[in-house]
């Protein structure tokens, strides 16, 4: 059976610039053609102790990535009774070239999924801008038996983008949570886990952007 610390720990890896953005994105302006800088203002959470968690820009704009190197929730042998949910939300500047404003187009989260026959798991994700009541959660769940990297995607429709105003400072959060029941298994004998990770090193999550130039 595997077991949590035979997850390698993720690596920081850019997107390639010929990796294309969702099809919602496509319907939107082309990226600018300057650089996109990210900040981390805030990292709170029980998945993101510090340090574990980074923000990359792809070189062409389309997208950006959170990699995460201590995200797993857990039930079982050698488990903490509070390592069955763990949670991670990230306040992000993101700093746009003058005369843009961009939108999240599409989600995609990956990880590594360990659960015994009878065991549950969820991921859960949203993405909001500060000031706005645009904050709908979308949840993927799981069940056993399964041992291999699970990926899941979150696409707005391009009629539904919610973009951040021009030429105004908004933080966009990023809030998601993994969450393992031990469901008809045995905890005593068993562990279930999420994380995420992966046990390649390829890119956790991966925010893909929709762009326009503004008025």
């Amino acid at each position: 059976m595997l077991r949590p610390a035979m997850i390698a720990g993720a690596a920081l890896v850019l997107v390639a610039a010929s990796q294309s953005p969702s099809s919602a994105a496509d319907d939107g302006a082309p990226p600018p053609p300057d650089r996109v800088v990210i900040d981390v203002a805030s990292v709170n959470g029980s998945g993101c102790p510090a340090g574990t968690a980074a923000v990359s820009v792809a070189p062409d704009n389309t997208a950006f990535t959170v990699s995460y190197s201590d995200y797993l929730a857990q039930v079982g042998v050698g488990s903490k009774p509070t390592d069955f949910r763990k949670n991670c939300q990230l306040g992000l500047k993101v700093h746009v070239p003058q005369g843009w404003t961009y939108a999240i187009a599409r989600a995609d989260y990956r990880g590594f999924a360990h659960l015994e026959r009878g065991a549950t798991g969820m991921e859960r994700a949203s993405y909001y801008f500060q000031g706005s009541p645009n904050t709908t959660a979308v949840s993927h769940r799981f069940a056993g038996p399964v041992s291999e990297n699970w990926q899941t995607s979150d696409v707005t429709d391009v009629n539904a983008l919610v973009y951040a105003p021009c030429g105004v400072q908004r933080i966009l959060n990023v809030n998601t949570e993994l969450r393992v029941g031990a469901g008809t298994s045995d905890p005593a004998t068993t562990t279930s886990f999420m994380a995420m990770d992966s046990t390649d090193g390829n890119v956790n999550t991966l925010y893909h952007f929709a762009w326009k130039e503004c008025p």
